[in-house]
């Protein structure tokens, strides 16, 4: 049963709400962790709220989590509550794109972002499905309030061997192609491939804007991209005591491209690490950041909220 100090109240699941054909996708986050481990599933308490509201640049509505249903509605009106007032809800495959489109029309403190992930571009081309599939994005892009192509890019933790990672390789190109094409912004998933994310999009005719989500590189992947204007969005991790090398990419960051996440309901900053994550938790890692910038929260705030409406645009 959720504590009373969550922002989700708890419902018996006959009194959970019937969304019917607009409500959440089948996804379900695993109650254990990678290595195993049962996780806590009752959502952590509301943090202070922010002075400065900002947004949420990438988060999975789809994705269901802890002990109870959370509409978009729900997830939406409690991260407002703590001055995160809008949110990116991001698709990761064909069934999130369509929820995606759907929720959007939904509630305007949304906007979207679609691609195929990279760990699942090989699964859709064992089926010989994936030419359909990215044309369907494409398709699926022209709704005017979806402004980002992603999480798409390269995954070598979960995605191992040549012959997988080269289908990685061509879907990352033509997601690359329909952002350009599309004038969209290409958010990238970038876990242990920094070299050949870099590679490829140097090689590939960029898009204006493009956002590392997720940042999980050093510093010197964070000169790189100041070199080339990309957005750096950092999520709970850059909290972990374990992830100085975060700290340090923030740090050398340029201010102008510093972007803030939550992934949910991945990635629960600390001290929650391993609870559900929603957007209201965007606060805490807010203040990570100043903290770890030696900098005034609210300017912080600012800063970030105008570098997210540069890469995506208006949510008016």
């Amino acid at each position: 049963m959720c504590a009373p100090e969550t922002p989700f109240a708890y419902r018996r699941p006959e009194e959970a709400p019937d969304h019917g054909k607009d409500g959440p996708a089948d996804s379900v986050r695993s109650a254990k962790d990678e290595a195993g481990r049962k996780r806590k599933l009752e959502y952590p308490p509301a943090p202070e709220p922010l002075r400065i509201p900002v947004m949420d640049n990438h988060t999975h509505l789809n994705f269901r989590d802890g002990l109870v249903e959370v509409s978009v509605k729900d997830a939406l009106d409690a991260a407002e509550a703590v001055g995160v007032k809008a949110a990116v809800q991001v698709a990761c495959d064909l069934e999130s794109a369509r929820f995606t489109v759907r929720a959007l029309d939904e509630d305007r403190r949304l906007l979207g972002a679609l691609a195929i992930h990279p760990n699942d571009a090989p699964l859709y081309a064992a089926r010989g499905e994936l030419e359909d599939a990215l044309q369907e994005i494409e398709d699926l892009a022209a709704h005017p309030r979806v402004r980002g192509i992603g999480e798409t890019g390269l995954d070598y933790f979960r995605t191992q061997g040549e012959e997988e990672q080269a289908i990685q390789h061509y879907s990352f190109r033509r997601h690359i192609d329909i952002a350009r094409r599309l004038g969209l912004t290409l958010q990238i998933h970038d876990r242990d491939a920094h070299d050949d994310v870099v590679r490829i999009l140097l090689e590939e005719e960029q898009p204006e804007r493009v956002v590392f989500h997720c940042f999980s590189g050093d510093e010197e992947l964070a000169a790189i991209c100041n070199e080339h204007g990309w957005y750096m969005s950092f999520a709970g991790p850059v909290g972990f005591k374990a992830n100085g090398h975060l700290r340090e990419a923030l740090r050398t960051a340029r201010r102008d491209l510093i972007m803030v996440e939550t992934d949910s309901p991945f990635l629960t900053p600390h001290p929650y690490r391993g609870r559900p994550n929603a957007s209201y938790m965007i606060p805490y890692t807010m203040r990570s950041m100043a903290e770890s910038l030696a900098t005034d929260l609210d300017e912080l705030c600012a800063d970030v909220a105008r570098n997210t409406e540069a890469a995506y645009g208006s949510w008016d």
